[in-house]
């Protein structure tokens, strides 16, 4: 199993601080457990320091601290239902973040505590040391009766996202095909996009555009998600399909063009809406979530995933206007990014909720509804054009490359806006309303899946 432990820009900026400081440092990080398949995520919650009046001994290589600096934290796991992680910084940027034998001593003396007065049964820990604008670090995760894993990654999201190894993962090897990427932005980002887990809702024409350049760009996670099967009339926009494909669901002939380019691919797939709850489960283990799909009631699901699993979410629009006599007038396209910090698509108004309401209805109750005027018509056939899907998706991943390598502004938008009738692009930058699920204070942050699943109501499987 895999372990990632997630962390939203504030807590990463609070261990970034506390790596810096020449004095050893420490304090109790608290997490939620996920289990999704054969990964773990640890949903960062809170970073609760040790005050200063419990350290009993502080230096740039050691500490000694009273129970009396985490037991109340410990308290406080228990009340979110979170595990404790004891946290501890190894100054220095030529220091090593591995546990010394005094750290495995505190470790043993410590662990039963941990376990008993959280209620969770688990301890943890993290050591890091800075290195440069962030921070090495090793963990482990130990359980009462299951024994000991290492926390193999951190993900850090919300203005940047970084993802760092564990220290004694081995260095990155790129493979000569992927020359011209290392030119642009180095072996260390080409490492980064070998290893994300990355989820499209969506296999259709913005979807399969956006999963071909994610593939030659060097991403080898990829999990796909769609309940359709290929039609003649999407053979125009759907990457790597032809008319033989016709009748076969859209997740299959997607993945078989995306192994064709990358044989070491590894892809999944799920024949299903991101509507049901089952399928809205097996998005958490991903790291990214495109959102390709165009209805409301997917990108509800989607915006909700982001703020719930600390899981950054790229959605993406478009749509084509024509007058009735079939003449093209305006060709609008979105690019909204949702991550911890960031408004969602319910803060922004991108979702229709009377859609996205009559959308979760069985067929048979959506018809009923819309005939008594109380439920929009649905199943109308919108227009689409190949070079106006694959442009978004281009946009939508210049997105993902922009927060892992930083070339863009400092202060990112998390909108783009593109008029390509009018060769305009905007952008904007849109904060969380202060009642909403979103925003910090309502402390939905890294939740998880605590009943009810995303904390809305779900239609019969």
């Amino acid at each position: 199993m895999t372990t990632t432990l997630v962390l939203p820009d504030p807590i990463t900026d609070e261990i970034i601080s506390g790596a810096r400081n020449p004095l050893e440092c420490a304090g109790v990080l608290l997490a939620r457990r996920v289990v999704t398949g054969d990964a773990v995520r640890l949903l960062g919650r809170s970073l609760h320091w040790v005050e200063l009046s419990a350290y009993a001994e502080q230096s740039a290589w050691h500490l000694k601290i009273r129970s009396e600096g985490y037991v109340g934290a410990l308290g406080r796991a228990e009340a979110d239902a979170a595990i404790p992680i004891w946290f501890h910084t190894h100054p220095g940027e030529t220091c090593v973040p591995l546990p010394s034998h005094h750290d495995e001593q505190v470790d043993r003396d410590i662990a039963d505590l941990f376990q008993l007065r959280s209620g969770s049964g688990f301890y943890g820990t993290l050591i890091a040391s800075p290195r440069g604008s962030g921070f090495a670090f090793s963990g482990a995760l130990q359980h009462e009766t299951d024994g000991m894993s290492l926390i193999d990654r951190v993900w850090s999201v919300g203005e940047r996202w970084r993802l760092i190894q564990k220290i004694s993962a081995s260095a990155p090897v790129s493979d000569a095909i992927f020359d011209r990427n290392v030119r642009a932005f180095g072996p260390a980002i080409q490492s980064v996009l070998g290893d994300l887990r990355i989820a499209i809702v969506g296999a259709g024409g913005t979807g399969s555009a956006v999963a071909e350049q994610l593939v030659r760009l060097g991403v080898r996670h990829l999990f796909l998600v769609d309940n359709d099967v290929l039609s003649a009339s999407n053979v125009t926009r759907v990457y790597g399909s032809t008319l033989r494909d016709v009748g076969r669901p859209k997740v299959d002939v997607l993945r078989d063009h995306l192994r064709a380019i990358a044989p070491d691919l590894v892809c999944e797939t799920i024949q299903g809406m991101a509507t049901l709850k089952p399928v809205a489960k097996s998005l958490c283990a991903s790291d990214v979530v495109f959102g390709c799909t165009d209805d409301n009631a997917g990108r509800l699901v989607l915006s909700r995933l982001s703020t719930y699993f600390l899981t950054p979410v790229i959605d993406l629009g478009v749509l084509l206007s024509s007058d009735s006599s079939g003449t093209l007038s305006g060709i609008d396209a979105r690019v909204t990014i949702l991550a911890p910090g960031s408004a969602c698509l319910v803060c922004r108004n991108r979702i229709d909720m009377a859609r996205a309401s009559a959308e979760l209805k069985t067929p048979e109750e959506r018809q009923r509804l819309a005939d008594e005027g109380y439920a929009p018509a649905l199943g109308q056939v919108e227009p689409a054009v190949v070079a106006f899907t694959t442009a978004v998706a281009a946009a939508a991943v210049n997105e993902l490359l922009d927060r892992l390598i930083g070339y863009g502004p400092p202060e990112r938008p998390n909108e783009t806006l593109l008029r390509l009738h009018e060769r305009e692009i905007s952008t904007n930058r849109a904060l969380p309303r202060d009642a909403h699920y979103c925003h910090a204070a309502q402390a939905k942050w890294g939740v998880g899946d605590e009943e009810p699943f995303l904390g809305q109501l779900w239609p019969a499987e």
